[in-house]
Order: structure tokens, then C-alpha cells, then sequence
């Protein structure tokens, strides 16, 4: 097991530091390393969780004293192992947490805590031409959902929940520990602070059931591969029959298109012309996302040369402008050609003052 750091290096302060000093230095790595702030960052989170154990022990003045005269050895026999987990964290520091920056449990109107609905996520895949100008879609989403025959109470019908006899309704234990108030669920009741003593028969007390709800996702235009959509009160529902239901987060995927590639908001394709449009200039008819439109070859065209249509791109997310298109020009050599034609273009070689050939000549002689 690798040996534990010192507290007072992880909060980055010295031994004579005040509370005020500990507070301000956890408050720092808290806001930094949060999992909320650094998901599936798993060094993050064990970084908050040492800064989280630290502060424990060095906000409480009798720990402090204990630590700073046997180290973390003297803490062992003292009924402190330190946070297992980031459910046992939030539990402990719920308070600070909502102090610090917003972080902790959903609140009702008389301001006790209940526990939100978990989010649910949903991945979409959509077409080109559906992501470029928008679409509606509708999912089935399977999830928990507020009982309908007891309306979330999870009790049976004509019958009501009671006030839990350990909690007396508060749905946690609360021990003050320095400026702060430790609290922890009660695992009487789970921290709803009632029990059924005749639970209804489809949810079995739950309060939630399994259903599958038909969702309308409005998917506005300009989105592409990697895009989030947050549908508000879309998730399961609340635990707690007065909390807030979760949100449904759609992943979008966006699938490619046979001639149009994405480039930001610029749509980009590519056409071929003959080397004889190219040299001499031609008139050629492009596809839009929209519609089609001309295109102008000038003389001399080269291969790889671009133009650009304006405003015949993808909406943008944020301002709602439009990209360009832009048409990239490839010059394709025949590989048939009749006898005539062959005639023909030699006739043109042998007049070509401009040919590799004789530009080589030409610098072998001025060597």
C-alpha cells in the first residue's frame, strides 16, 4: 500500500495555517478537482478525494491535535479510515459543497433536501441533410417513472406514508463537527424521511415503475457528430416523491454524405472537368444542400484550384450564419482517345512552347 502524503502538503499549506486558511485552500482544490468538473478523470477524482480526507481531519481541532502528534498512525485508532468514496464525500460535506459552488442535493420548497431523477442518455444517429438544417425526431426511452396508481407516494391506496421513528422525518442523522454540519442518510427510511407501512401493490412502495415513454426530440439545424441535446425533467424520476425528475441528454451521429463533406460550417465537394474545360473554360452545374447552382470554369484552371458559393453552407449553432461552399476542381485525364483525337493532340504538343520537355532543355542550356 503506498504510503499516505502529509495533510498539510495536499491543502498546500504550512501547520501553523487558521481554518480560514484550510477552508480557502480546500475550497481551491475542491472547485478544481471536482468528478462533476472532470468526468471519468479517474487521477481528478482521486485527487479530491485526498483533499476532501485531509480537510476532514484538519478542520476538526481534536483530529488536528491527534494528527500533528502521531501522524496518520495515531488517527487509525481513532475511528478515522478517511472517505471511501465520493458518496461518502458528498454525504460528509454536503453543506460546503452548496457554499462553495452549487454543488449538493436538490432542495424542495421548505427547504429540505430530495434526491433528483438520474439523467439518461440516448445516442441518435441522424443523416447529413438532417443535421445541416434540422429535424424532429421521436425515441422511445425505457425508464423509471412516477407510479400512477399512488402517484410516487409508494402507498397503497386510501393509506399514507409515516414519519420515520429514527430520523423523525428528517431522512438523515446530523452531527455538528467544527463550522460544519456532518450529515448522513438514514438507512431506516433511505432519506425520505417516511415509512409505508401498506406499500402499493404495482410499485411495491417504490413509488417508481419501468415504463417506456415516447420522447420528441427537436434537433436544430447546424448540429453534427458529438452534439448534446439536454431534454429538462426527460429522466427517471425522483426517489423522493417531491423531487425533481432527471434530464435526457441525446448524443448525436451524424452520418456521411456521399458527395458533401463538412468542414465547420463549410460544406466542401469535389468535381471533375475535362482537361479541355479546364484549359479553354466551361460552365458547369453544381448541387447545393438546397438546390443547384452554375459554376464558372475560367481558362487555365488548374487541378486542385477551389471557388466558393457564399452562404450555401451549414447554419451555424451559435450565430445561425450560413458557411460557404466550397467546390474543389479536379482535372481528369481521358484514358480512351480516337485517332482523330490522338492526331489532334499531338498537333497541340508539338506546338506547345511550354512543355516539360523543352522547359528542360531550355535550363540544361543556361547551365
Amino acid at each position: 500500500m503506498a504510503e499516505k502524503r502529509d495533510y498539510y502538503e495536499i491543502l498546500g499549506v504550512d501547520r501553523n495555517s487558521s481554518q480560514q486558511e484550510l477552508k480557502s485552500a480546500y475550497r481551491k482544490l475542491a472547485v478544481k478537482y471536482h468528478p462533476d468538473k472532470n468526468p471519468d478523470d479517474r487521477e481528478a477524482e482521486d485527487k479530491f478525494k485526498e483533499a476532501s480526507e485531509a480537510y476532514e481531519v484538519l478542520s476538526d481541532d481534536r483530529k488536528r491535535q491527534i494528527y500533528d502528534q502521531f501522524g496518520h498512525q495515531g488517527l487509525e485508532g481513532n475511528g478515522h479510515s478517511g472517505p471511501s468514496g465520493f458518496d461518502d464525500v458528498f454525504s460528509s460535506f454536503g453543506d460546503i459543497f452548496e457554499e462553495f459552488f452549487g454543488f449538493g442535493s436538490t432542495r424542495d420548497r421548505r427547504g429540505n433536501r430530495v434526491q433528483r431523477g438520474a439523467d439518461l442518455r440516448y445516442d441518435m444517429t441522424i443523416e447529413f441533410m438532417e443535421a445541416a438544417f434540422g429535424t424532429e425526431k421521436t425515441v422511445e426511452i425505457p425508464k423509471l417513472d412516477s407510479c400512477s396508481d399512488c402517484g410516487g407516494t409508494g402507498c397503497r391506496e386510501g393509506t399514507s406514508p409515516e414519519t420515520c421513528g429514527q430520523c423523525h422525518g428528517s431522512g438523515q442523522f446530523v452531527q455538528n463537527q467544527g463550522f460544519f454540519k456532518v450529515k448522513t442518510t438514514c438507512p431506516y427510511c433511505k432519506g425520505k424521511g417516511k415509512s409505508i407501512p401498506n406499500p402499493c401493490r404495482t410499485c411495491r412502495g417504490a413509488g417508481r415503475v419501468e415504463v417506456s415513454r415516447n420522447v420528441q426530440v427537436k434537433i436544430p439545424a447546424g448540429v453534427d457528430t458529438g452534439s448534446k441535446l439536454r431534454l429538462s425533467g426527460e429522466g427517471e424520476a425522483s426517489p423522493s416523491e417531491t423531487g425533481p425528475a432527471g434530464d435526457l441528454y441525446v448524443m448525436i451521429k451524424v452520418k456521411p454524405h456521399k458527395f458533401f463533406k463538412r468542414e465547420n460550417s463549410d460544406v466542401v465537394c469535389a468535381v471533375e472537368v475535362s482537361f479541355v474545360q479546364a484549359a479553354l473554360g466551361d460552365e458547369i452545374t453544381i448541387a447545393t444542400l438546397t438546390d443547384e447552382k452554375t459554376l464558372k470554369i475560367p481558362k487555365g484552371t488548374q487541378y486542385g484550384d477551389t471557388f466558393r458559393f457564399k452562404g450555401e453552407g451549414i447554419a451555424s449553432l451559435r450565430s445561425g450564419r450560413r458557411g460557404d461552399q466550397v467546390i474543389n476542381v479536379l482535372v481528369k485525364t481521358p484514358t480512351k482517345l480516337s485517332q482523330k483525337q490522338e492526331s489532334l493532340l499531338k498537333e497541340f504538343d508539338r506546338l506547345d512552347s511550354n512543355k516539360i520537355s523543352n522547359k528542360l532543355k531550355n535550363l540544361f542550356k543556361s547551365i
